[in-house]
């Protein structure tokens, strides 16, 4: 189905946000669904109001959470405004959950019957001017010479498919795994933190994009990250997260250079 009218049209927000500002810090934030905006011409892709509250349209708590990361970290942050209901930025296009017909139960019918044309349309408008933001960051590193790690933040819920998840946290790696793990060994001596190692997800070339385009491609250190939403779900835990974070990724970027 080809919708009328430009996808994104004079009001509605541009699909990259960037917070912070560039420094000497190694971490360039990436958060491939911090937002939840849907262009309004796609109205609510007939999803239910109380879904647009739940983890299918966006990854709760990481909006705020990755401001504050990056507000201690001094650096950058670089957010996708729009829902993953309309397109997932951490899934290369045309893959089957790139845009999803029904996501965890719940049917998307404005998704239901896109023709080539409309699902290249939110690829060329909200997919790719994000990757070429972060492109654009990692390059002007690279020209000054400037050691980066790749910090990709995401969130997972406390239960699927009626099994409860118990990680309150999740380090994802596949191929560079070593900052990963790092990480991964000093979020574990954090008192009363189960830590998952490839869990809730594993990191693989093709269910994730971010982390294999920009991180491993470039054989960039990098990590992405799972918090539990239910510790972030709040203001308190998102400044209990990204001060924790903003303590122990320095120390794992100390370990992983010394």
């Amino acid at each position: 189905m080809r919708q009328d009218g430009p996808l994104l049209g004079a009001d509605d927000p541009q699909p990259v946000r960037v917070h912070g500002r560039g420094s000497l810090s190694p971490f360039v934030l990436v958060s491939d669904h911090a937002g939840r905006a849907v262009p309004a011409r796609l109205g609510d892709l007939g999803v239910s109001a109380p879904d647009w509250e739940r983890h299918i349209a966006w990854d709760i708590g990481m909006a705020g959470m990755g401001r504050l990361l990056a507000e201690r970290l001094e650096t950058i942050l670089v957010e996708q405004v729009y829902s993953r209901l309309v397109i997932d930025c951490n899934r290369a296009p045309g893959h089957p959950t790139s845009i999803v017909r029904a996501s965890d139960g719940t049917v998307v019918p404005r998704n239901a019957a896109l023709d080539a044309a409309a699902e290249t349309e939110r690829v060329e408008r909200i997919f790719q001017p994000y990757h070429d933001r972060i492109t654009e960051e990692l390059d002007a590193r690279l020209t000054r010479g400037q050691p980066t790690v790749l910090v990709s933040l995401h969130s997972f819920t406390p239960e699927m498919d009626n099994v409860a998840r118990p990680w309150h946290a999740g380090i994802l790696h596949n191929h560079g795994p070593r900052f990963g793990l790092i990480l991964k060994d000093l979020l574990e001596r954090e008192p009363g933190l189960l830590v998952g190692d490839n869990e809730p997800y594993a990191l693989t070339d093709t269910s994730d994009f971010t982390v294999p385009f920009h991180g491993e491609r470039r054989d960039l250190p990098h990590v992405e990250l799972e918090i539990r939403q239910d510790l972030v779900a709040d203001a308190a835990g998102q400044r209990e997260w990204a001060d924790r974070l903003a303590r122990l990724l320095p120390l794992a970027w100390a370990r992983y250079t010394a």
